[in-house]
């Protein structure tokens, strides 16, 4: 399938008027052609209008024929074939290995709402049966189940050109909500997000949906997506990308006369807690993990363990020695693109030159384009509590080692840092398990996930899967942006009181035409489908 640099508002491949964008190789510095221009307000109108009347007829088609359109994107994005990881290689200096193994997880989380959509259970269908006799007053007839907000905007994220971008996460579970979606595409991987695009878009044709179902659009600059949350179409949004992008857009989606809710994933630095007979009996096999661990993809996953905290000692200092040698024995690698390769050697800096900090070990140094060398750092726990820069993300292979007095200065340490999306623990069952339980309480109120003895890169694509936590880590602590339950996200709750079963939702109707899963007067009826 050939690029050609087009946006895809519903059904039509449409040329953007606006300053072009030009995808980079960063292994190379070359610009890749074609040319994408970025579109206009006008443009991103049109999509979101197209979209606002696709809503109705999408959100209300039989759960088989929208799981079926699901199976349908992931089989069109495979049929690619090799041009799209060749493309995918190219705009992102990634290896094929890595490429393949996110066009895998595109299409898993693909097939996995698929699967959700046809079990029907995400509705959660509730009925309070009418209670006439009930005194002193009766009881009407209440009906719950959840229906679609309305069309979706979606930023692709620069980390994740396929897994987070155009039918990544956001995409899937929007759409298996009932949800039409508009896509404002990331600019380092245009020609990527154009391929999966016309997968998008073919599927909606083969399906026999309204074109707007689904639109593709560039922009360079803020007006595309500044524009996009603003339309009065447009009821949610989803994003993953830095914390200046996220609260832009909340922002913008405050300010409007409908306020709508933002679903941004920002900023993480994930600690893990280092408990003292954990270092004593196994100091160095931790090290390897969390060296390759913080190594992965070059540290640009926003579950990278970028700060660690333990008790001085001679625990820690193994620990220490063996993540240095394992480190400085490193090639360094290509980052994704310029920008984030310049944010990389200014949080460095700021890293580097914060008081108290010393550096541990850096990777091998390469004079080669947008090359990632890792840095291992060390600080006491009093001045990192006394900096809150150091507080921060790095995005990239960077962590901070905070050399604490005692295991009550690990709890203050804990105390200073906002909300994570994961926090890890390695510990031995010697080490005091009241003070590992205190542990555990206290990060319940600060992360999305807690990891045992491991690190929290590799998402896994499941039921049970929370990729959230409490502001900056996203903007919303209540949700999930991988796994099924990121799909109520794009949900809304409605009652049905007192209607005649024949213009309720089959949901809902007496006869349970879905066979779902419902709570019946309080108590679970029914049985999942086979």
């Amino acid at each position: 399938m050939k690029v050609t640099g087009e946006m895809l508002i519903g059904a039509r491949a449409v040329m953007g008027s606006q300053k072009p964008i030009f995808a980079v190789n960063p292994a190379t510095g070359e610009s890749i052609q074609p040319a994408f221009a970025s579109g206009e307000a006008q443009q991103v109108a049109e999509a979101c209008t197209l979209a606002a009347s696709a809503f109705d007829g999408y959100r209300n088609l039989p759960l088989p024929a929208r799981a079926d359109f699901l199976d349908v994107i992931a089989q069109q994005i495979m049929a690619l074939g090799d041009p799209l990881v060749q493309r995918a290689m190219a705009e992102t200096g990634l290896p094929r290995t890595r490429i393949e193994g996110e066009r895998a997880r595109t299409v898993g989380q693909l097939r996995l709402f698929a699967a959700l959509v046809r079990d029907g259970n995400y509705q959660d269908a509730r009925i309070d049966p009418a209670q006439p006799e009930r005194k002193p007053l009766a009881r009407l007839d209440h009906r719950y189940r959840n229906v679609a907000l309305g069309p979706v905007a979606v930023f692709g994220a620069s980390n994740f050109p396929l897994a987070f971008s155009v039918a990544g996460g956001d995409t899937a579970s929007a759409l298996a909500a009932g949800c039409p979606v508009i896509v404002k595409a990331h600019s380092s991987h245009p020609g990527t997000s154009a391929l999966v695009g016309r997968a998008v878009q073919t599927a909606v044709q083969i399906c026999g949906l309204h074109e707007g179902v689904f639109s593709l659009l560039f922009g360079s600059g803020a007006q595309v997506g500044a524009s996009l949350v603003a339309h009065p179409s447009v009821k949610a949004v989803g994003f993953t990308g830095s914390q200046a992008g996220g609260m832009a857009l909340m922002a913008i989606a405050a300010q409007r006369k409908e306020p709508i809710p933002v679903y941004a994933e920002m900023s993480s630095i994930n600690p893990v807690f280092l408990l003292p007979k954990a270092l004593e009996n196994r100091a160095e096999i931790i090290a390897e993990m969390h060296v390759a661990s913080m190594l992965m993809g070059a540290g640009q996953f926003c579950t990278s363990p970028g700060l660690v905290i333990g008790v001085k000692g001679a625990g820690l200092n193994r620990y220490l020695d063996k993540a240095a040698t394992n480190l400085v024995s490193v090639a360094s690698q290509t980052m994704l693109s310029p920008s984030i390769h310049k944010a990389y050697l200014a949080g460095v800096e700021r890293v580097s030159s914060a008081p108290g900090v010393r550096e541990i070990a850096r990777s091998l140094h390469s004079a080669d384009a947008c090359q990632c060398q890792a840095g291992l750092y060390l600080v006491s726990g009093a001045d990192f509590i006394a900096n809150a820069q150091l507080h921060e993300e790095v995005f990239g292979s960077l962590a901070l080692v905070v050399e604490c007095d005692n295991e009550a200065q690990m709890f203050d340490v804990l105390a200073q840092l906002q909300g994570q999306l994961t926090g890890a623990i390695h510990a031995d069952d010697d080490d005091d398990p009241a003070w590992v339980q205190q542990l555990i309480t206290a990060l319940e109120l600060k992360v999305g996930r807690i990891i045992w003895n491991g690190f929290g890169t590799g998402v896994e694509v499941c039921h049970a899967m929370v990729h959230g936590g409490p502001f900056p880590a996203t903007s919303n602590s209540r949700t999930s942006s991988v796994g099924s339950a990121a799909i109520m996200r794009f949900l809304r709750p409605v009652c049905y009181q007192q209607l005649p079963d024949v213009f309720l939702p089959a949901a809902l109707q007496a006869t349970n035409p879905e066979k779902l899963q419902r709570l019946v007067d309080g108590k679970r009826h029914g049985s999942a489908k086979p």
